[in-house]
């Protein structure tokens, strides 16, 4: 098949930089090939009529299944200690907590 849209290996190197990879000269040229020719694959899609497919965001029928929003549906709140019973270090009302900042010393 011939590829008019060939993906370069200069676009392959910055997907590959984009990801964080280190590619070879090989891997660059064999990857340059298979998006190549996935692109090709896609291009085929733009020849068929789409006219009489409805448009839609997924393939199957979904619905969301969240509960009715009604007073008396959730359990009682748990209060300080309750929040706090398994918490390995409280002081009061309050989790303890290392302290995460320094202070500089000038």
């Amino acid at each position: 098949m011939a590829n008019d849209k060939k993906i370069s290996a200069d676009l392959v190197r910055h997907i590959g930089f984009l990801g964080r990879l280190r590619l070879s000269d090989d891997e660059v040229a064999l990857f340059s090939e298979q998006l190549s020719s996935i692109v090709e694959y896609f291009e085929q899609l733009n020849g068929l009529d789409t006219s009489a497919v409805a448009p839609m965001a997924h393939a199957l029928p979904i619905h969301n299944v969240f509960r009715p929003d009604e007073p008396g549906l959730t359990t009682r709140p748990l209060g300080p200690d309750g929040v706090l019973a398994n918490a390995p270090q409280r002081d009061g009302s309050f989790f303890r907590v290392p302290k995460v900042l320094e202070q500089d010393s000038a």
